[in-house]
């Protein structure tokens, strides 16, 4: 178990309200200690509707007190592609639903485009889209670590329950999330990378390429995106 997926399950326990996790002491006469087991991040049999169902009302950071709604995902439970983004804006956050506003419009044209372009029978239905943080921050800011943090857990349980077989980051706060990497988004884009043993490719926020000037990493996106589909869908 790396450092990174150990921190994970320790701040996961944290946020449920469980005490330190010990090493256990080795049995008496025992060559080797005895290691305690941790469970999964996720509990047994978790589902989409069931984790939906206990992030509730939820309160549990300041983002909650400017939303409309939460944006908990939207897509197939059994996606064989899951796209990971920053945070609703205000169209997602009017709508309950990710990526629906003009930086989702151009994901949803370019996951159907590519897929199209490359003999790929794939529309954005059957992928599934979801945020890091599930509430809009204040003014489309970033989100602050501990807000991250704090959803992050949910986030997590969402791609362990739908294990799918590859993961897209995009944008600079979904790849921290995942990966815990200092690199920026230009480094690491193009580049698999893994969370849980899935593989993850990251590369722009749409938001990122609609800016004119973003020519050039809108078609690095773009052979992104392809290297992702050819590797989950060929």
């Amino acid at each position: 178990m790396s450092p990174e997926q150990l921190r994970q399950y320790l701040e996961f326990y944290r946020d449920l309200g469980i005490g330190p996790l010990y090493r256990q002491p080795a049995p008496q006469g025992a060559e080797e200690p005895a290691t305690a087991e941790l469970p999964g991040l996720a509990p047994a049999g978790d589902t989409l509707p069931a984790i939906l169902q206990d992030i509730g009302d939820c309160k549990r950071c300041r983002l909650h007190e400017g939303r409309h709604k939460i944006v908990f995902g939207d897509g197939s439970e059994r996606a064989r592609l899951v796209f990971v983004g920053e945070g609703p804006g205000a169209d997602e956050d009017a709508q309950g639903l990710p990526f629906v506003g003009r930086a989702g419009q151009l994901l949803t044209q370019m996951i159907e485009g590519t897929a199209k372009k490359e003999g790929i029978p794939l529309q954005r239905s059957d992928v599934y889209i979801c945020n890091v943080v599930k509430c809009r921050p204040p003014e489309n800011r970033a989100p602050e670590p501990d807000e991250m943090e704090i959803c992050g857990q949910f986030l997590f349980r969402q791609l362990a329950a739908i294990r799918p077989k590859a993961i897209c980051a995009l944008g600079a706060t979904a790849a921290k999330a995942l990966l815990a990497r200092k690199e920026g988004v230009t480094r690491m884009r193009g580049n698999w990378f893994k969370w849980n043993d899935i593989p993850v490719m990251v590369t722009y926020h749409p938001s990122y390429l609609l800016r004119a000037y973003n020519q050039n990493a809108k078609r690095e996106a773009w052979e992104d995106l392809k290297k992702t589909l050819h590797y989950v869908y060929d």
